[in-house]
């Protein structure tokens, strides 16, 4: 089985400054609750949290409250059970959620003016790895074995290479399959040398040091893959659920631009497109997650 790095249990609700409101909507009975998956340092995605649940308060006129979950399906599962109710989430997650509890789609995230990005496989420069077939026997640490850049994408690579048939004959290949709970921990846990390659985010990279961003490097890279989304469990009241895509929108906006960086740093937002995830529907099929 593989192995899990750093998988520490967070599910922490922000304290109760990230949810004051002001005296004529703290009186309502209703809070937004929304769950973060963990793909940075959970401390500071817990800071980054407690710095926009205000805001968000006070634009969309209801009590926000946020919570950091273990993983992907932590999430899917607090979406399920109503602990959660809306999430950020990546692609490969919101289409098994979408065919298990009915998940809907509301904002896709927008990265250097693009609505996809990509997953790479990362090493280190000095490591003598060159291509993928140097892998063999090595060890890899991955996000999140329901990330589609932090592992069914970046696995297809070897697929595609001959090297394995499908992700079931990954540990023959490798040495050892880790997932280290985000890409942040994936990444850190190659350049520190605990791993000989991480399979993230293209834009992974971002989340290492200068010193250590320079001792890396990326020998392969997916097919494109649409963006990150924000989606809203089943039965969530639409007139909430409008405020707080309305709100997200305004992040667009040169005056709340700042904020961005609390949401994983995107660009922007727009409202999701779900026939834009076909893509990866059809690639969760072809692995065996959808019928």
């Amino acid at each position: 089985m593989p192995v899990h790095l750093t998988r520490r249990t967070i599910l922490t609700l922000v304290g109760a400054g990230a949810v004051s409101l002001a005296t004529p909507l703290a009186a309502q009975d209703v809070t937004l609750r929304l769950a973060f998956i963990p793909q940075e340092n959970p401390d500071k995605l817990l800071g980054d949290i407690e710095a926009i649940t205000g805001w968000l308060a006070e634009e969309i006129g209801v009590p926000v409250e946020g919570f950091v979950t273990i993983d992907h399906a932590a999430a899917v599962e607090a979406l399920r059970n109503g602990d959660a109710d809306i999430s950020f989430m990546g692609a490969l997650p919101f289409v098994l959620a979408e065919a298990e509890i009915g998940a809907v789609p509301l904002l896709s995230e927008v990265y250097r003016d693009a609505p996809s990005y990509t997953g790479r496989i990362f090493v280190r420069r000095d490591s003598g790895i060159g291509a993928l077939a140097d892998l063999r026997g090595r060890d890899i640490a991955f996000a999140d074995p329901i990330s589609e850049s932090g592992y069914l994408y970046p696995l297809a690579e070897f697929v595609e290479a001959g090297l394995i048939e499908d992700p079931g004959q990954a540990e023959a290949f490798f040495g050892r399959v880790f997932f280290a709970g985000g890409y942040q921990q994936a990444m850190q846990a190659m350049a520190e040398g605990l791993v000989d390659a991480a399979g993230a985010s293209q834009y992974a990279d971002l989340l290492l040091t200068p010193q250590q961003q320079a001792a890396v490097t990326w020998i392969a890279e997916s097919a494109p893959i649409p963006s990150h989304l924000v989606i809203a469990r089943p039965g969530l009241d639409a007139a909430l659920r409008d405020r707080f895509v309305d709100a997200m929108l305004r992040l667009n906006e040169p005056e709340h631009r700042n904020k961005l960086r609390y949401f994983y740093g995107p660009d922007g937002y727009v409202r999701a497109d779900g026939a834009a995830y076909d893509g990866v529907r059809d690639m969760a099929r072809q692995y065996g997650l959808l019928r």
